[in-house]
Formats: structure tokens, sequence, C-alpha cells
């Protein structure tokens, strides 16, 4: 989850890497994946995708990681709480609630594409920690 850890990953031949801290479950202090997400895309130099795991719960959790350079979201607890409740429905119901949260968010932002969405559609804490650092 650090430019450091991308940067090996990347010279140990890594066909991509999976930006993840395991639900928290085992470290309930551990950053959240969205807020290191960025940080391993750069690092990372288009040489090898970067995914992102955990923290997606709604289309909008899709657009930003995406805007931040994710080249996929992989989603765990919203699948397999719909699959207990539902079965095979309750994914397709999830994944579609999914996909039209996410084309709303992409409407709302005038993103015809997912390839249209990029950085310049979010703003994070640490952009604004930097414009405040700026007065």
């Amino acid at each position: 989850m650090t430019a450091e850890d991308t940067r090996l990953a990347v010279q140990a031949g890594a066909a991509g890497i999976i930006v993840s801290n395991h639900g928290a479950r085992q470290l309930d202090y551990v950053p959240a994946t969205i807020s290191c997400l960025e940080e391993v895309v750069k690092a990372a130099r288009g040489q090898i995708p970067v995914f992102l795991d955990g923290g997606v719960r709604r289309g909008t959790d899709v657009f930003k990681a995406l805007a931040l350079g994710a080249s996929g979201i992989f989603i765990g607890r919203p699948v397999v709480y719909a699959l207990a409740v539902e079965g095979e429905a309750g994914v397709r119901k999830v994944l579609q609630m999914l996909r039209d949260e996410l084309e709303l968010t992409m409407s709302l932002a005038g993103c015809c594409s997912v390839k249209d969405i990029n950085r310049s559609y979010i703003q994070t804490e640490a952009d604004m920690f930097r414009a405040l650092s700026r007065l």
C-alpha cells in the first residue's frame, strides 16, 4: 500500500497490484485503501495495472477509484452480503445498483465513458491540505 512496495513489486516482475488492507479485519488502524491508491498508481508509472480492493460500497466509490487511477475495482462485502440474503439474484441486484450509481455519477460529472474519468473530477483530503497550506 506504499510507493516502496509498488517499486519492489514492479522490480520483481509482478503482473499487477491489488491495493488491499484485507477489509481492515486484522489491523483496524491501517489506512483506507482509497487513501493509498494514488500513491501506488503514481509509483507504478503505468508499467502494471493497479486495482483497488476494499471500501467499495457505492458507485461513487468506483468513480473515485477510477479517477485516482485504478485499472479496476474488486468488490467483496456487498457481493457476499447480497449472496447470503438473496443468492444469485441478490448479487445481480447489488452489481446493477453499483452500475446504476456509477452511471449516474458519470452523468453528473459530464463523463460519457469510463475513459473520461480522471483525477480532475475529485478532491481528496490531501488536496484540501495542500490548498490550505498555500494560503
